[in-house]
């Protein structure tokens, strides 16, 4: 046969089978069936004939598959249609398919490699013999190769192959060969090439592969989050709308730049802590305990009565009345800044009315001590 037409025929189908992506692997193992004509090598002698084929295989990766197949043809020799010529052989076949997602029908390209046996009748008269014993026999085997393309279609639970293969025959010594008229009667073919075009079912075997499904995804816990970004995980934090730039204790929650003891006042001209400011710096002291990390300040203030002199002084006093009863009271002395006496310099609210009189509430207020943040 014209055997460059073949093989640009093989070089076209290689062309069609582009680079696709891989698909599901779908590993079982999967018997073949498939029949087709065997255009036969003109140099042999023989007329084309029908074949059959049979096998198993498996995917060993998403793309490559290996099949091993058996397969049998009966052609006629043209010499003599009486005369029995059998061929039947194995093979072991790899397949790489061009899979896209999404696509029922894949081309594949093919390699294989065999054994072929071949049984030849022939004529005495056909090698020059007189003998009555008729027909003579040539039974042999040789190595076969194989090369080829074809297409693979998904059409429910079995598969359909349409193929198209060069086999490479090792036999060197057919008789049809020796008689035909373009080899010498002295010298027979070393090989034959034969093309094999087919169409065969791919049936898997084994229920289908479930397909591997992600696990659902687990939803983070209060202790994983953080909300509004505080350092403090949602379990534990207490005021979840806390703002960016507020200093925010274990709890979550804005602890205060300055804890103004309001109620913590004292007489005027006095430094000495009224029963009414106890249970407020009680208060005081639970917070401190709360956010043990915390390091304040504590301050003392007056009002405007007095030379600034005095005042100091007696700010100071009122300071540190407030700290000894912090530090007796389990705060560590190390977390206390002070006392620090400020005077009359920093009130917070006015000495006196807008017409210069006197303002008792406001000096009040002025006679207090503070505990500022300072972390």
């Amino acid at each position: 046969m014209n055997k460059k037409l073949l093989c640009a025929a093989l070089l076209g189908g290689l062309t069609l089978a582009g680079v696709a992506n891989a698909q599901e692997f779908d590993d079982r193992w999967y018997l073949t069936g498939s029949a087709g004509m065997n255009i036969q090598d003109n140099n042999r002698d023989t007329r084309d004939a029908p074949f059959a084929a049979i096998g198993v295989g498996k995917f060993l990766s998403p793309n490559w598959s290996l099949d091993g197949e058996l397969n049998y043809q009966n052609p006629n020799a043209d010499r003599n249609q009486d005369l029995n010529w059998s061929q039947y052989g194995i093979s072991l076949d790899a397949r790489y398919h061009f899979l896209a997602e999404g696509r029922s029908w894949n081309p594949y390209v093919l390699m294989g490699l065999g054994y072929q046996r071949a049984e030849e009748e022939y004529a005495p008269q056909d090698v020059g013999s007189t003998s009555p014993n008729a027909p003579f026999e040539r039974k042999d085997g040789h190595v076969a190769g194989k090369l080829g393309f074809g297409a693979q279609g998904d059409v429910g639970r079995v598969k359909i192959r349409t193929e198209l293969a060069y086999r490479i025959d090792a036999d060197n010594d057919s008789i049809g060969a020796f008689l035909t008229d373009d080899v010498p009667r002295d010298d027979g073919a070393d090989w034959f090439g034969d093309v094999l075009a087919s169409v065969g079912v791919v049936v898997p075997l084994g229920p289908a592969p479930v397909a591997a499904v992600a696990p659902a995804p687990v939803a983070p816990s209060c202790a994983d989050l953080d909300d509004d970004g505080d350092g403090v995980n949602n379990c534990d934090d207490k005021c979840p709308d806390s703002q960016a730039g507020q200093t925010i204790g274990p709890d979550g929650c804005p602890v205060p730049v300055s804890i103004d003891l309001k109620g913590v006042n004292f007489d005027f001209d006095k430094s000495t802590l009224r029963p009414d400011a106890v249970s407020i710096l009680s208060e005081a002291t639970q917070i401190l305990q709360r956010y043990p990390e915390l390091k304040v300040e504590v301050a003392g203030h007056t009002d405007s009565k007095g030379t600034d002199a005095y005042n100091q002084a007696l700010s100071e006093r009122r300071a540190t009345a407030v700290y000894n009863y912090l530090t007796s009271n389990g705060v560590d002395a190390s977390r206390l800044v002070g006392p620090n006496g400020y005077g009359e310099s920093r009130p917070i609210a006015p000495n006196t009315n807008p017409d210069g009189s006197d303002n008792p509430e406001g000096r009040a207020l002025n006679r207090r001590t503070e505990l500022n943040v300072q972390n």
